[in-house]
């Protein structure tokens, strides 16, 4: 059978000049040309990129000239002020303290200035005195200078509230509150400011104790001095502090008291002197006494005497009860001062002294927490390089007396 089905339909006609057969040599040239156009395009779009990052740059430029350089401070500036820098503050926070003591005019120039200033990321939490209304640059320089710091407070371990004096060489060691009072001295436009001792030494004595921060632990023994100044022995740690110039002496004395008290509970001193069944108090007054009578060697030695004449029911007899009233130092003290009728001199009152006698140091505390292994109840120095000799035999203490006594050691000044 015949097929027709295709002899009456129209068959395809080619349309332009006959298609040419692409060698290999026009096939390279045709990709070459689609890689020259695709570069094309993607360094238009570079130069675009470009375009658009310096347009933002700028623009930057322009705004910070025109809202930001504009509103900066220029000359020496008006006053002198103290500003506070918190531990954690950003270049911005900063910013804005000084921003809100009028120190500087806009956060963005300050933060402009101290920008790639490696001095800026160093600077200490405390306290600095700056000036107002002074050009960012300025009040970077001045916080990156440490003579700018003021109200730093270091108290070393072992002072007492008040000066004492040296029998033998008349030295006078500075207390707490001249601590504090030269701290607090800061030149504001010329005149010179700080809190007087007498002024600290009133406001401890006369300032509700809950106004001064005093711990719970401390509160009974704290009121029933009265208005004794003393009260608030030992209840300023040492260690450094920073301190308001400007504050009130109640606020820094409260201030004080309360970090101290913060930082004696981080030490444990709470959870140690509820196993060990005392007082918080008791035990820090245990660590001044260790703190004055010994050298570190021998802290928790003196700490096992104290707590064995303590059991005993002996008076502890330590000369730096009888001195710590008298604000004095003294190795030796004559029968007249043991006499005395006082507070804390231990020859003529039971048990501890009515306050801690200074502010013991960590270590000391350390020995008063946790006291050496042993049966002794008197101890002596007996010599001048520090050696302690320690016996429970009153005979045998008499014989160590007699050996301080011979190399000098028990000479008294008077």
């Amino acid at each position: 059978m015949t097929d027709n089905w295709g002899r009456g339909r129209a068959e395809p006609v080619a349309v332009g000049p006959p298609r040419r057969r692409m060698t290999r040599a026009d096939r390279m040239r045709e990709a070459r040309g689609q890689r020259k156009r695709r570069m094309g395009r993607g360094f238009v779009l570079a130069m675009l990129i470009v375009v658009v990052i310096g347009a933002v740059f700028l623009g930057s430029k322009l705004w910070h000239t025109m809202f930001v350089g504009d509103n900066d401070f220029s000359g020496d500036g008006a006053n002198d002020v103290v500003i506070q820098i918190h531990d954690g503050d950003s270049t911005t926070a900063i910013g804005k303290t000084l921003l809100e003591h009028k120190v500087i005019a806009t956060v963005a120039a300050f933060v402009g200035a101290a920008e790639g200033n490696a001095a800026i990321s160093s600077i200490q939490p405390g306290f600095y005195k700056v000036r107002t209304e002074i050009p960012a640059s300025n009040a970077v320089a001045r916080l990156a200078d440490p003579q700018n710091r003021v109200g730093k407070l270091v108290i070393p371990e072992g002072r007492q509230l008040d000066d004492i004096q040296d029998v033998k060489t008349n030295a006078v060691t500075d207390g707490i509150f001249s601590l504090i009072s030269h701290a607090t001295c800061v030149d504001l436009d010329g005149d010179q400011h700080c809190v007087s001792v007498d002024d600290l030494k009133k406001s401890a004595g006369s300032a509700a104790p809950s106004a001064l921060s005093v711990p719970d632990w401390a509160m009974n023994a704290v009121a029933a001095l009265g208005n004794d100044h003393r009260r608030l022995e030992g209840l300023i740690a040492p260690g450094t502090w920073n301190i308001d110039p400007s504050a009130a002496p109640q606020d820094i004395l409260a201030t004080l008291i309360g970090a101290s008290a913060t930082q004696y509970a981080k030490g444990g001193l709470l959870d140690t002197a509820k196993a060990m069944n005392m007082s918080p108090y008791q035990i820090l007054t245990v660590g001044s006494l260790v703190q004055r009578e010994s050298k570190p060697d021998d802290f928790a030695k003196v700490a096992r005497v104290i707590y064995n004449r303590l059991a005993e029911n002996r008076t502890l007899e330590f000369d730096s009860t009888v001195n710590y009233p008298l604000d004095r130092i003294e190795v030796a003290t004559t029968d007249a001062d043991r006499g005395q009728h006082t507070q804390w001199n231990t020859y003529v009152r039971p048990g501890l002294p009515a306050t801690p006698i200074c502010s013991p140091g960590q270590p000391a505390l350390s020995a008063a927490e946790q006291p050496a292994p042993g049966d002794w109840l008197y101890f002596v120095t007996v010599d001048l390089q520090g050696t302690t000799l320690f016996t429970r035999d009153y005979d045998q203490h008499l014989a160590n007396i007699e050996l301080a006594k011979h190399n000098g050691v028990l000479d008294s000044a008077r």
